[in-house]
């Protein structure tokens, strides 16, 4: 073989190697856009005027939203998941009695049926460590903005709004029908928030304020 054509074969075998790089490279380009990190959740959240509080890799922040023509404040977390390929946002709601005898299961029951009713990611959970059902939406870690972001915050409070009769524990006592949805004439709903556990320092439900 002569060294002409050895060269083009050795050009060609490199060509033929680097051109699944380059094709990776290209098509990872696209995803890349607007997928946050850890710290750049934290740096879209301080731009979006929210005061959250790190912990460990989750943010604390209470969020406020004018829903129903009323203004509300929730207590609210968001973090990446393991993979970062999502960003798992929750509102967190009361607390739990301390016996479980005190859970009604229609009450849980209730909040199965609302999770089918819900839709766009979201679900109730209970988190065991402070005993707490939390409301919980999971997006898309792409193309993310801050007037985005902002709207998915909006969604979930909304939902915490209207399912407000159905979380709350002061509407378990004798584990009859639920009441209406808060509105704007309702009562506060206060809470202490866990403060080793996903929580914020805020009310740990929601409080709303007639205009």
């Amino acid at each position: 073989m002569s060294v002409c054509s050895r060269r083009t074969v050795l050009g060609a075998a490199v060509a033929a190697l680097a051109a699944p790089a380059m094709v990776s490279a290209q098509s990872a380009a696209p995803t890349a856009k607007g997928r946050l990190t850890d710290e750049s959740l934290g740096t879209l959240l301080k731009a979006m005027g929210l005061e959250a509080q790190l912990q460990e890799k989750r943010y604390d922040f209470a969020f406020k939203a004018t829903i129903a023509d009323a203004d509300w404040e929730l207590s609210m977390s968001a973090v990446l998941s393991q993979d970062a390929n999502s960003i798992w946002i929750m509102a967190w709601l009361d607390e739990l009695p301390k016996s479980a005898a005190d859970v009604p299961r229609t009450a849980l029951l209730r909040l199965l049926s609302e999770n089918d009713k819900l839709g766009k990611g979201k679900f109730f959970a209970y988190i065991a460590s402070n005993r707490r059902f939390v409301l919980q939406r999971v997006i898309p870690n792409e193309n993310i903005t801050a007037s985005g972001f902002r709207a998915a915050l909006d969604d979930l409070g909304a939902s915490v709004v209207l399912t407000h009769p159905f979380w709350s524990v002061a509407n378990w006592s004798g584990a009859g029908p639920a009441e209406e949805p808060a509105n704007k004439n309702a009562a506060p709903v206060r809470g202490s928030a866990p403060k080793t556990a996903p929580a914020t320092q805020q009310t740990s439900g929601v409080k709303a304020a007639p205009r």
